[in-house]
C-alpha cells in the first residue's frame, strides 16, 4: 500500500530582504533561468523571480537532505519550469507563488502541486472583481457575507481558483488546502489527498 502523500510550503517575508545584492543569487542561476530573469522589464519581478528560484532550492534541500546547489531548473517555454538533481535521480514536485514582498514555494515528494499566495486587501471592489472572476452564486454568497468577512472569503476563493489553475485541473475530491496567516490568502492544491495539512515554514532569510 503506498504511503499517503505529504506536502510542506515555504514562506518568505522578503521584506528584510530588500537591500541585499542580488549577485550571490544569480550566480546560483543556471543558463535558461538566468536568460528568463533578464527578460523582466521591472526590477521587483526580477527580484520575486531570483528569490522564488531560491526558495525552490531551499526548500528541495530540506526536503531530500541535499545541499541547495544539488538541484538545477530548466525553464520550459510555455510549461512550468523543470527541477532537477545534479547525477540525475526523481526530483521532488512544487509550485511557486508570489504576492508583494511574499515569495512562496510548495514542495512534495509524493503528488504534484499548484499553490497561490494573495495579500488580503480590503481596499479593493471586491464585488466588482467577484462578478468578473466567479460564478453569479459564488459572488451572491460574497456579497451576503458581512463586511468583516467579506475580504478573507474573497482572497481564499481567489487563491484556489488560481491554485487550482496552476495544478492544471480542477480541484476533485476536497484536494484544496488553505494555510493560516494573518496577512496572505494561501491555497495548496494537490493531484492526490495529503494525509495531514500540509506543513508551513515561515522564514525571513535564504540558505
Amino acid at each position: 500500500m503506498a504511503a499517503a502523500a505529504q506536502a510542506a510550503v515555504w514562506l518568505l517575508d522578503a521584506a528584510g530582504l530588500a537591500a541585499a545584492a542580488p549577485a550571490p543569487w544569480l550566480a546560483r542561476l543556471g543558463a535558461s533561468e538566468r536568460q528568463r530573469y533578464q527578460r523582466f522589464i521591472r526590477a521587483e519581478r526580477q527580484r520575486q523571480f531570483l528569490l522564488g528560484r531560491m526558495l525552490l532550492r531551499q526548500a528541495a534541500s530540506a526536503l531530500l537532505g541535499l545541499p541547495p546547489d544539488a538541484f538545477t531548473v530548466e525553464e520550459r517555454v510555455g510549461q512550468a519550469p523543470l527541477l532537477q538533481r545534479a547525477g540525475g535521480g526523481v526530483a521532488p514536485y512544487f509550485s511557486l507563488s508570489h504576492s508583494g514582498s511574499w515569495i512562496a514555494c510548495a514542495i512534495s515528494r509524493d503528488t504534484p502541486l499548484g499553490l497561490d499566495i494573495e495579500r488580503i486587501d480590503p481596499t479593493r471592489d471586491l464585488i466588482a472583481l467577484a462578478r468578473q472572476a466567479f460564478s453569479s452564486q459564488e459572488s451572491a454568497a460574497l456579497l451576503a457575507l458581512p463586511e468583516a468577512r467579506r475580504s478573507a472569503a474573497f482572497f481564499a476563493l481567489w487563491s484556489q481558483r488560481e491554485a487550482e489553475y496552476k495544478l492544471g485541473q480542477p480541484s476533485q475530491g476536497g484536494h484544496c488546502y488553505f494555510l493560516p496567516h494573518g496577512q496572505l490568502a494561501i491555497a495548496l492544491c494537490a493531484a492526490q489527498p495529503l494525509a495531514a495539512a500540509p506543513t508551513l515554514h515561515g522564514i525571513s532569510a535564504l540558505e
